[in-house]
């Protein structure tokens, strides 16, 4: 180790201060006394910050004792939090010894899952690590194995019990039985390599999720406790009443909502009805107050429903936060949920139909034939955007999801298809050749503007819809819902008003 790349710290908390200085400087690595928990003796841990190209910003830790030749290592996330959750599953096949090489990050708030055996790994179990799929088992065994000896001679049932599940368990680490490896983190800072990117990966499948209120504690950020589980106490009149008056209503646009309907009301004609609501303006915005997402500090967010043409009605939220500048927006769709999926393609032809306007929702996945490139639902959230923005968005997610992939450790032949794929990428936007664009969407809540009037006129958009098939309604979770009870109140509710009318 070279001289100038290495200082010695008194406690952790210089440490910390220094390599938060300059982050533009090279980073030195720093060693820092430690005690060994294995003999008590005085080891060393040396800290290094560094960021991982297209990745993360990485605080990496590693402790050596010399007495007892002890080492650990642990990765912090030194960036921020993501703003979704990420959950990766992987069906490891018996007697592939590729799957169990892929390199694992996985973060300090992630839990690991083997459901075949009923066996997880919290969070604070193996902490913030790099490491394979069989790395990660084997630490889990070692730790198991490690009090066994004494446990035999304390509790002899539950070591034999023990014993049993270790054998289950080397027997994945091995090979030798098919398992499901599942990663799951609230703070979206871990990852599964994907050895076959920028195209899909069979075996692995990824999903983004919004934070519940529980997961958003655990991460540290200010929760409501009337979010939480525990019914929140003390809750008196007075305070539901100033919770309402925060909710304020605001004007938006000189030509609204209201002043429409009076026109309405004065010529009583539908077409005028249809082209005044055609591009209006919503009658108000509607501000509440909310929690920033980055800061946790107290914030205003700001939505209002509208109507796209020859779309549905949508929801826009928009949220800024004054203390750290932070800034994010969202659309949800309004209205019931459509009866049919819907499949758009777009045939892109010109630069013109760059700038076309594009909704996705997050239960749309994205295709580009010629590319190969599939993206599944919930890759990129929701976003309103254009078709260039999209596809740029997709390079940008694929860079950040498949970060270890662009690494220096990136053997030759992977370096190539990667570079091969931006090219190609590029070529596209440059409009060299045409290219098709196809949104499909389960809940039809998805959108590509026409570049006509008449969305009929439009021959390069092509608008399908189709029946969903009962595993898409089973992850959408419209299968469990029971609208009985409902559907009864209203026809009760239409007898008797139809009764009323009758008298």
């Amino acid at each position: 180790m070279e001289s100038n790349k290495e200082k010695i710290a008194d406690d952790v908390g210089s440490v910390v201060e220094a390599i938060s200085v300059n982050d533009e400087t090279e980073v030195p690595l720093y060693e820092v006394e430690s005690l060994c928990m294995r003999c008590t003796q005085n080891g060393t841990t040396r800290f290094l910050l560094t960021t991982i190209p297209h990745f993360r910003k990485v605080l990496l830790s590693a402790f050596e004792c010399p007495h007892c030749g002890e080492r650990n290592n642990e990765v912090q996330f030194a960036g921020e939090i993501q703003p979704r959750g990420c959950h990766y599953c992987l069906k490891v096949q018996s007697g592939d010894p590729k799957m169990f090489s892929r390199q694992v990050v996985k973060s300090e708030s992630a839990t690991i899952k083997i459901p075949e055996l009923d066996f997880e790994i919290p969070p604070e179990a193996q902490r913030g690590s790099l490491s394979t799929v069989e790395g990660i088992l084997v630490r889990a065994i070692d730790g198991l194995q490690a009090l066994q000896e004494e446990r035999k001679k304390v509790d002899p049932q539950t070591a034999e019990a023990i014993d049993q599940f270790l054998l289950k368990l080397r027997a994945c680490a091995t090979g030798e039985s098919p398992f499901t490896f599942i990663l799951d983190d609230p703070a979206g800072n871990s990852f599964i390599e994907n050895p076959f990117a920028p195209s899909p990966d069979p075996s692995l499948s990824i999903k983004f999720y919004d934070r519940t209120p529980e997961q958003q504690a655990m991460l540290g950020y200010l929760v409501d406790s009337s979010q939480l589980n525990e019914p929140a106490t003390g809750a008196s009149t007075e305070e539901t009443s100033i919770d309402v008056d925060q909710t304020r209503r605001q004007p938006h646009g000189s030509v609204g909502a209201a002043a429409g309907q009076r026109a309405i009301a004065q010529s009583n004609s539908a077409e005028i009805a249809d082209a005044l609501f055609r591009y209006s303006a919503p009658e108000e915005v509607m501000t509440f107050p909310s929690t920033c997402g980055a800061c946790a500090a107290l914030c205003e967010t700001r939505m209002f429903v509208t109507r796209i043409p020859y779309f549905q009605e949508v929801i826009v939220m928009a949220s800024t936060c004054d203390a750290c500048g932070y800034r994010n927006s969202e659309l949800k769709p309004g209205g019931p949920i459509p009866e049919k999926g819907k499949k758009i393609t777009l045939s892109v032809k010109n630069i013109d139909d760059l700038s076309r306007d594009v909704i996705k929702s997050d239960t749309a996945s994205v295709k580009v034939p010629e590319l190969d490139l599939e993206l599944a639902s919930g890759t990129l959230g929701g976003i309103v955007t254009t078709v260039e923005g999209l596809i740029t968005k997709i390079s940008e997610s694929l860079e950040r999801v498949h970060g270890f992939t662009f690494g220096d450790s990136l053997d030759e032949s992977k370096k190539n298809k990667w570079l091969d794929f931006k090219a190609r990428l590029s070529k596209i936007l440059s409009m060299v050749e045409p290219w098709t664009l196809i949104l499909d969407d389960a809940l039809a809540n998805s959108f590509i503007a026409p570049a006509t009037d008449d969305i009929k006129d439009d021959h390069q958009l092509i608008f399908e819809e189709y029946e969903r098939s009962w595993e898409q309604n089973e992850e959408l979770g419209l299968n469990d819902i029971d609208t009985s009870s409902a559907d009864a109140a209203y026809n009760s509710t239409g007898l008797t008003s139809n009764e009323k009318t009758e008298e």
